[in-house]
C-alpha cells in the first residue's frame, strides 16, 4: 500500500471539470442508435429468410408435420409417452433469459387456444418457417445482447427462439394472439384514423348489444399510439352504460363520420394517412350510395368495414355491397367467440397497399410490461418488420406475418453513464407521441415485486413528470425531434417520496436517429455538473484496489475491471473514462484503510463505541468499507451487501445514503435510520445512551422544578415525512387522478422555534432547535407526544387534471411512412362478394367500372 499512501504526488494533475451536457446526450444518442441498429438488422435477416423460405414453398393442404408445440412439449400421458406435438425437448436454465430454461438451438409454435393446432394453413405456415431457427441462432450469436426474437403469422401461430414451454393461467387457457399485440398491428399497417359508429336502436338489445359492446372493444385494443379514433357517439369507457332506445339514423350518422374525418385531414389532427368507418349494427335497410357518392367516390380513400351483428342475414347484401363499394370487408359476428377472428381481418384489407408497395418499414413500439414468459413483469420496447408474399400471384398483397425482437428497457439503462450524470442527474427518452419510453418517474406497477399495471401506463406523456415545464417547450422539442437545451426550476423527490428538493436543472437533448425516438440528459445545477479529474497510471490504481478488508465496487462490475485493466486490446469495449475516474479515485481514498486500521486499534483498547462499519463512496461509484466487529454482530447485516437495493451503487441509482449526504449542508453529519449514518453505522441503543447522558447534563432539578422536570419530555428528531397510501376501506384505491400531496423542507436558517398546541383544557408548548453540524433536531415539549414523525393523513386529489389535458391535443409527430391506398389493391376481395345478389352485383360492376377508367 506504500505506492497508494503517497497520493499527494497527484494533487497537481488534479482539476475540476464542467459536464458537457449537450456532449453526454449525443454521445448516449449515438449508443443508442447503435443499439437499435443491430436490433434492426437482425429482423431485417429475419424478414429475408422468411420470404425466400415461403417463396419455396408449395402449399400442401393434405401436409402431416409434427412441431414443436410451447404448451405440449416434454408433456407425457397416461402412460409417460411423449403427447402428440410434444416430444422431448431440451431445456436448460439462461441467466440472460431471467433464468428460464430454454433450448438455445431451436424455436417452439404456440398457437392460441381457439384455433385447431393442426389447420392445414398454420401446418403449412409452420413448416416453411422452420427456416427462421438457423437466422436466430445466427442472429443471437452475432449480437449476444439479443434476448426474445419471433414471427408472428398472420395466420395465427407464433413461433419463438429460444424454444421455452409456455404455462396455461389458473383456468387452463393461453390468450396470447401475437395478432392483437401492437408490434404487429404497427408493422401491419399505416397510421389510420378510425370512425366507429354504433347502432344503439330498439333491436340492438340482450346478446346483441353484448357482442356489439365486444366489437367496439376488440377494434380499440387493435389501434396504437399513431392512430387516432371516435366513436358516435359514447367514448369507449361508456360502452357498458350502452342501452337499446331510439331509432338508429344510418344516414345521419355516416355523414358525421365523414366530416368527422375531413376535418382530421383539413387540420392535420389525425394521423394524415389511412381512414376507415368501423360500423357496427344488426341492419341497414339501404346501400347509402348517395352518402357515398357525396363524400368517398370516386377516390374511395375512406375505407368501409360493416361488422354485421347476429344470425339474421335480411340486411347482408346491402352491408356487403357497402364494404366492396368502398375497399372495406364485411363481416358477420353471430357469437361473441366470433368477435376476435372476425374483427382481425380489417388489419389485413388496410395493410393491402403496403405490402403490394413491398415496404419493409422498421416499427418501434412504446414501452410496455411483458410477462408472457419471462420470470414477472419487464419493460421493454419492440422492434419489428412485416414479411410479405413475394409469389407473382399475389398482386393484391399477402402479408404474411410480422418479426420482432424485444429490448428490455433495463439494457438502454445500461449505457446510460450514471458517473457522469451525477446523483440527481437522469437520462430519459421518449416516443414521436410524447410519451416516456424511460424515465426515473416512470413507474408503471402499482407496487414493486406485483404484476398489476397501472392504467395507461405506456402513455404517459412527459409533461405528466416534466410538470414544471407549464408550456411544454421541452416536450415539444423532443417530439419534434430537435437538438437543444432548455433549464428550469424543478421539485423532486427521494427516499420514495419522502424528501422534497427543489433544484434547477439543465436538459439537453437531441433525436435517435433511426428510430422514432427521441433522448434527453437532465443535470442539476452545483455538484451535479461538476467533475474531479486525474491523471492515475493502471499500476497505481491497481495497487489500491489490493486489499484484505476492503471491498470495492462500483457502476463496473469487478470482471469489467479486470479485463480493461489487463487488456491492450482496442477492440475491448471498455468505458476508459470511467475506469480512469475508477483508478483516481481508488488512489485518492487509499490512506481512508491505514485511517481505519488505526481506529480498529484504538477500539480495541476501548469496546464500547457503538460503530460496527465504516464506509465511503464516490461518484464514480467506488465504494470502501471497513468492519470494526465480527460479520456476525452487524446489527443490519444487509447492510451495503447484495441484498440491500438501496444501499450500493448499480447502474440504476446512487446509494441512498450517498444522496442523502449531498443534500446536506457542507461540514455537517447526517443521522437516519434505520441503517446508521453516513461513514459509519452504529448501533441505536449506544446512540439513545448518549442522547440521555447528554440530556441529565443539560436538565438540573431542584425543589422548584420537580414537577416541571417531571412533565418535560425530550425528542431527537430526524427530518422525517410519511405519505400515506390512499385506502377505501382498507383497500387501495385505483382511480386515475393527480394526487397532491403536501411536504415539509427544513429551513436550515432557522436554529430555534418556540410555539404552543391548544388542546383539551390545555396548552401544550414546545421548543425546537437544530443540533450544529447535522440533520437533526432537540424537540423539548411540556407533555408527552404520541409520535415524533409526523404523518400526513390527507390528500389533495384533482381528477380533473387528467380529463382538461386531454381536451387539447398535444403536439404529436407523425411517423414518415404512410401506404393509405395503391391502384393495384383488388377491392373485390371484400369479405362477402361470392354471395352478391345478382341485382347488388349489377349496381356495383357499374361504380368499380367507372372507379377503374379514372
Amino acid at each position: 500500500m506504500s505506492n497508494c499512501i503517497k497520493y499527494k504526488e497527484f494533487e497537481k494533475s488534479v482539476r475540476v471539470e464542467e459536464i458537457d451536457g449537450m456532449k453526454v446526450v449525443k454521445n448516449l444518442s449515438k449508443k443508442m442508435e447503435e443499439m437499435f441498429r443491430m436490433k434492426a438488422e437482425a429482423m431485417r435477416r429475419l424478414v429475408e429468410a422468411a420470404e425466400e423460405a415461403h417463396l419455396q414453398h408449395e402449399e400442401n393442404p393434405e401436409l402431416q408435420y409434427e412441431y414443436f408445440n410451447a404448451v405440449l412439449i416434454n408433456e407425457v400421458d397416461e402412460e409417460g409417452n411423449n403427447v402428440e406435438l410434444g416430444g422431448e425437448f431440451i431445456l436448460e436454465p439462461n441467466e440472460h433469459f431471467n433464468n428460464l430454461s430454454v433450448n438455445l438451438s431451436l424455436s417452439v409454435v404456440q398457437v392460441p387456444t381457439n384455433m385447431y393446432n393442426k389447420d392445414p394453413a398454420i401446418v403449412n405456415g409452420v413448416y416453411w418457417s422452420e427456416a427462421l431457427n438457423k437466422v436466430f441462432v445466427d442472429n443471437y450469436e452475432k449480437d449476444p445482447s439479443l434476448i426474445w426474437q419471433y414471427f408472428g403469422s398472420a395466420k395465427g401461430f407464433f413461433r419463438q427462439y429460444p424454444g421455452v414451454k409456455w404455462h396455461p393461467d389458473e383456468h387452463g387457457v393461453i390468450a396470447f394472439d401475437c395478432r392483437n399485440r401492437k408490434w404487429y398491428i404497427q408493422a401491419a399497417t399505416s397510421p389510420k384514423d378510425v370512425v366507429i359508429l354504433v347502432d344503439v336502436s330498439g333491436s340492438m338489445k340482450g346478446l346483441r348489444l353484448t357482442i356489439a359492446r365486444q366489437t367496439v372493444s376488440s377494434i380499440l385494443d387493435t389501434l396504437g399510439d399513431d392512430d387516432f379514433f371516435n366513436i358516435i357517439a359514447h367514448f369507449r369507457e361508456h360502452l357498458d352504460k350502452l342501452f337499446a332506445k331510439g331509432i338508429g339514423l344510418l344516414g345521419d350518422a355516416l355523414t358525421e363520420a365523414f366530416s368527422i374525418l375531413n376535418e382530421f385531414n383539413q387540420t392535420g389532427h389525425g394521423s394524415v394517412c389511412s381512414q376507415a368507418i368501423m360500423l357496427v349494427t344488426d341492419g341497414a335497410t339501404q346501400m347509402y350510395d348517395d352518402v357515398f357518392a357525396k363524400f368517398n367516390w370516386p377516390d374511395r380513400k375512406v375505407r368501409i368495414f360493416p361488422y354485421l351483428i347476429g344470425r339474421e342475414s335480411a340486411f347482408a347484401d346491402n352491408m356487403k355491397w357497402m364494404a366492396c363499394a368502398n375497399k372495406g370487408y364485411f363481416s358477420q359476428i353471430s357469437t361473441l367467440a366470433d368477435v376476435q377472428e372476425n374483427v382481425m381481418r380489417y388489419l389485413h384489407v388496410m395493410s393491402r397497399p403496403k405490402v403490394i408497395d413491398h415496404e419493409h418499414d422498421t416499427v418501434w413500439t412504446e414501452a410496455y410490461v411483458d410477462s408472457t414468459v419471462s420470470k414477472g413483469p419487464s419493460l421493454m420496447t419492440t422492434v419489428a418488420m412485416p414479411v410479405f408474399s413475394t409469389k407473382n400471384e399475389t398482386v393484391s398483397g399477402i402479408l404474411l406475418g410480422v418479426v420482432g425482437t424485444d429490448i428490455p428497457l433495463q439494457e438502454l439503462m445500461k449505457i446510460i453513464p450514471k458517473h457522469l450524470l451525477g446523483i440527481h442527474g437522469y437520462a430519459f427518452a421518449i416516443t414521436n407521441n410524447g410519451y416516456i419510453l424511460t424515465h426515473p418517474d416512470l413507474r408503471p406497477l402499482y407496487q414493486e415485486g406485483q404484476k398489476r399495471r397501472k392504467p395507461n401506463y405506456n402513455s404517459v406523456d412527459l409533461s405528466e413528470v416534466e410538470w414544471e415545464d407549464k408550456d411544454d417547450f421541452l416536450r415539444n422539442a423532443m417530439v419534434n425531434r430537435k437538438t437543444g437545451t432548455f433549464s428550469m426550476e424543478v421539485k423532486k423527490t427521494v427516499d420514495k417520496g419522502k424528501r422534497l428538493l427543489k433544484m434547477h436543472n439543465d436538459y439537453y437533448y437531441t433525436e435517435v436517429k433511426g428510430t422514432p425516438f427521441s433522448v434527453g440528459v437532465a443535470l442539476s445545477r452545483g455538484h451535479g455538473k461538476y467533475f474531479f479529474r486525474g491523471n492515475v497510471s493502471v499500476e497505481a490504481g491497481k495497487m489500491c484496489f489490493l486489499s484484505d478488508n476492503v471491498l470495492v465496487v462500483c457502476f463496473l462490475s469487478e470482471d469489467e475491471l479486470v479485463v480493461c485493466f489487463l487488456s491492450e486490446d482496442e477492440s475491448v469495449v471498455c468505458d476508459r473514462e470511467l475506469i480512469q475516474e475508477v483508478l483516481f479515485d481508488a488512489v485518492v481514498t487509499a490512506p481512508l484503510e491505514a485511517y481505519w486500521t488505526g481506529l480498529a486499534l484504538n477500539k480495541s483498547e476501548n469496546s464500547d463505541k457503538g460503530v460496527e462499519i465504516a464506509y465511503l463512496g464516490t461518484r464514480t461509484g467506488l465504494s470502501r468499507t471497513n468492519l470494526f466487529v465480527v460479520p456476525e454482530h452487524l446489527s443490519n447485516q444487509d447492510f451495503l451487501t447484495a441484498e440491500d437495493k438501496e444501499g450500493v451503487f448499480n447502474a440504476d441509482h446512487f446509494p441512498l445514503w450517498y444522496k442523502r449526504a449531498a443534500e446536506q449542508v457542507p461540514g455537517t453529519f447526517v443521522y437516519s435510520i434505520p441503517f446508521g449514518a453516513v461513514g459509519i453505522q452504529m448501533k441505536l441503543d449506544f446512540f439513545q445512551r448518549k442522547f440521555w447522558t447528554a440530556s441529565r447534563q443539560v436538565i438540573t432539578c431542584t425543589q422548584l422544578c420537580v414537577c416541571v422536570c417531571r412533565d418535560v419530555n425530550m425528542y431527537l428528531t430526524w427530518k422525517y415525512v410519511v405519505f400515506p397510501a390512499q385506502s377505501s376501506r382498507g383497500k387501495t384505491m385505483m382511480v386515475p387522478c393527480d394526487t397532491e400531496y403536501p411536504a415539509f423542507v427544513s429551513e436550515r436558517t432557522i436554529k430555534e422555534t418556540t410555539g404552543s398546541i391548544d388542546c383539551d383544557g390545555c396548552v401544550r408548548s414546545f421548543v425546537i432547535q437544530q443540533i450544529p453540524s447535522s440533520n437533526l433536531f432537540m424537540v423539548v415539549t411540556g407533555v408527552f407526544l404520541i409520535s415524533t414523525i409526523s404523518i400526513l393523513n390527507t390528500s389533495a386529489h384533482n381528477e380533473s387534471l387528467k380529463c382538461d389535458r386531454l381536451k387539447f391535443q398535444k403536439d404529436r409527430k407523425r411517423p414518415e411512412s404512410c401506404h393509405p391506398f395503391h391502384p393495384e389493391e383488388n377491392a373485390m376481395e371484400c369479405g362477402g362478394v361470392p354471395g352478391l345478389s345478382a341485382p347488388l352485383t349489377a349496381a356495383l360492376l357499374p361504380l368499380l367500372a367507372t372507379v377503374i377508367t379514372r
